[in-house]
């Protein structure tokens, strides 16, 4: 019974390390897209024609950029941190692929949160608003991480790890939930000044509904990591 217990558990927790890595796979070619944005805004080539590039505005241009280049790594770097099960087999490795995500994590918000303040988003207030508050729970839930892991709590610290998977997939999510729903509805209540009824709802639906289903999955497992 023992055996049959332990071997259901050891498959269960191979799909999920296989669902983690699928997800870094998936979330790739969109990291090496914002990496390359951020490399041009950076002065490393021709710059694109973009509505977050503000001619003669170099700190908001310089913010977004890196927010563009460090953030690429996140959606990659997160699920891979998680499902490669680093922790038991290489200790020493999966600490210090944590301390480069909790850098990325800061420097990312850090860029987006000034580029905020010093250009603002194209959708105005609402849009400022949502996204700041993205920008403060990424960075909030990267320093939880870091610091409960230095202190050795380590459920508390596998909890606040899972909230900044979260949130680090936020980018690449927000482009998924705005490509199916043009699949699905040909960009209904959608226009190009980010203003309509979806426009409004994604401005924190690329995160909010998917950090409070999980904190309803961890409060129905309170043993759960």
């Amino acid at each position: 019974m023992q055996h049959s217990l332990q071997k259901k558990r050891s498959k269960g927790a191979a799909a999920k390390a296989a669902a983690l890595v699928f997800l870094a796979l998936l979330a790739a070619p969109f990291s090496y897209y914002a990496a390359v944005f951020g490399i041009e805004g950076l002065g490393g080539g021709p710059q694109r024609d973009s509505y977050l590039f503000v001619p003669g505005s170099a700190w908001s241009n310089a913010a977004i950029s890196v927010h563009m280049l460090i953030g690429a790594a996140l959606p990659v770097l997160a699920p891979l941190q998680m499902g490669l099960g680093l922790s038991g087999r290489l200790p020493a490795l999966h600490r210090w692929l944590g301390r480069l995500l909790i850098l990325a994590a800061c420097v990312t918000a850090a860029g987006g949160l000034a580029f905020t303040a010093w250009q603002g988003t194209i959708g105005g207030w609402p849009m400022d608003i949502g996204f700041s508050v993205y920008g403060l729970l990424l960075l909030a839930a990267a320093l939880q991480t870091a610091r409960l892991a230095r202190q050795g709590q380590t459920a508390r610290h596998r909890r606040w790890a899972l909230r900044l998977l979260v949130l680090a997939m936020g980018s690449w999510l927000y482009r998924v939930q705005y490509g199916l729903w043009a699949l699905a509805t040909g960009g209904a209540a959608s226009n190009p000044q980010f203003t309509g009824g979806f426009d409004l709802f994604m401005n924190a639906g690329f995160y909010l509904p998917w950090l409070l289903l999980l904190e309803l999955i961890l409060r129905r497992r309170p043993s759960a990591p």
